[in-house]
């Protein structure tokens, strides 16, 4: 099979591709169930509301999924951050430890608090946060760590937890990737004082848009709802809205209709799961065979639910002194052309961005004017974040292993990579072609 690989013309060069768009099933999978709740909603004609039936229905389905005490509909993953992180009574000043590489609602939902985000940087395995980093990281004013359970791999949380245990701080989780996640049999998102899920078009648990809040703790419970609803109460008697806002609130509620679809969604998360990871499983198989590719990698008595599957590319053990930014460049470009549809999802360290350089923030160097008042500078350079820094110079994501499909699919991906890796030179030779990799947004339910 390789030899007939050398032969043929890359896809690049003029040749014919191995696959097209219309090898690939677009995800979320609909089911009679989704239709069902769905329908469920419009037939009653109760579309909104906290106590909804479809978003009351979920909350209680999520708390048995996942072990939890506490459940609460919202209308997105960043806004359970953000409810956690007020609940838990993170605040001006506060500064709250962040993984380098994650998606910026880790850090901004912070600033929404006037909270500070301080980054750690990552383990080159598994692109969660490092525990070993933390410690040096830790100043008088922190007061939470937010692990993020990265493209659905279980950050290290044993040690994460002994840390914020000696040092008194808030396990936030930031499980917004995570469905059904499980670290040492304890399920992603449970384990701190407060955990966030979101149910957006893409995620595991699909609703379109959408978020769950999570928690054992009464309290945090509590004020979370305030946070959720505008800070107003609700008579205990007639259950309605007082209009007396007790504390500084949002609009952070779900609906209806996302909710329904959610429902319908958890019924098969599991099996939905069950193909990521046995498409996942393949992938890894097969592409470790081949000389330069690094697949993701899935700790020790943990379930990784993949919600993307990232590839690293090395151009030294596949033979070539090249600068490993340029090969991953070329080699994405390449696998493009053959009909695989890879491409980033966060191109640079969270800390690289704009919003950390102009700082801006909220209002005039909000909240970083808040300490700097009393002489702490805080600086970001993504530099400082050298494993955050390698992974986005040298990875892609590979948009094939969602449900429905299969192994078929994945062969196919396989083909291209060898195809590709036994060209090399001629792969190198059109890494400045003006091609951008990525994929449609049907792909993944986006009009």
């Amino acid at each position: 099979m390789r030899r007939t690989m050398m032969a043929e013309k890359l896809a690049i060069g003029g040749g014919t591709p191995i696959l097209t768009r219309e090898n690939y099933k677009n995800w979320p999978v609909l089911t009679e169930d989704d239709r069902r709740y769905v329908n469920e909603v419009l037939d009653c004609g109760i579309v909104a509301g906290a106590t909804g039936p479809q978003a009351v229905a979920l909350e209680k389905e999520w708390r048995e999924f996942t072990g939890s005490k506490y459940c609460l509909t919202t209308g997105s993953g960043t806004a359970a951050l953000h409810m956690a992180l007020a609940a838990t009574e993170v605040g001006p000043g506060d500064e709250v430890i962040v993984p380098s590489y994650t998606f910026l609602a880790t850090a901004s939902s912070a600033m929404h608090q006037m909270a500070i985000p301080v980054f750690v940087d990552i383990e080159p395995k598994t692109y969660t946060i490092d525990p070993s980093k933390i410690e040096a990281a830790i100043t008088p004013r922190t007061r939470a760590i937010m692990p993020v359970h990265i493209q659905g791999c279980p950050a290290d949380m044993d040690p994460i937890l002994d840390i914020a245990r000696r040092h008194d701080l808030r396990i936030i989780e930031d499980a917004a990737q995570a469905h059904g996640a499980m670290y040492k049999g304890r399920m992603c998102g449970t384990m701190g004082i407060a955990g966030a899920f979101s149910l957006n078009n893409l995620k595991n648990l699909c609703g379109g848009e959408g978020g769950l809040f999570v928690t054992d703790d009464e309290d945090v419970l509590r004020k979370a709802d305030l946070v959720r609803y505008f800070g107003d109460e609700c008579d205990e008697r007639t259950l309605r809205q007082k209009y007396n806002a007790s504390i500084l609130g949002y609009m952070y509620r779900n609906q209806e209709l996302p909710a329904a679809l959610a429902r319908g969604q958890l019924k098969h998360l599991n099996a939905l799961n069950d193909t990521r990871i046995r498409n996942s499983e393949y992938l890894t198989r097969e592409l470790s065979k081949i000389p330069g590719i690094i697949p993701p990698y899935c700790p020790p008595n943990c379930k990784h639910v993949y919600w993307f599957y990232a590839v690293r590319f090395d151009p030294q053990a596949a033979g070539l002194d090249v600068d490993p930014r340029r090969f991953r460049i070329a080699v994405e470009k390449a696998v493009f052309k053959e009909g695989v549809l890879v491409g980033q999802w966060q191109v640079m360290p969270v800390p690289g961005q704009d919003l950390f350089h102009s700082m801006i923030g909220i209002g005039k160097r909000y909240p970083w004017a808040i300490n700097e008042a009393q002489g702490i500078t805080y600086h970001y350079d993504p530099q400082d974040y050298p494993v955050a820094q390698m992974l986005c110079d040298t990875y892609t994501n590979i948009h094939s292993i969602h449900p429905p499909n299969d192994v078929d699919l994945n062969e196919k991906i396989v083909a291209a990579f060898h195809k590709v890796f036994s060209n090399l030179g001629e792969v190198m030779d059109h890494a400045d072609d003006d091609i951008r990799p990525g994929f449609d947004g049907r792909l993944y339910g986006v009009g």
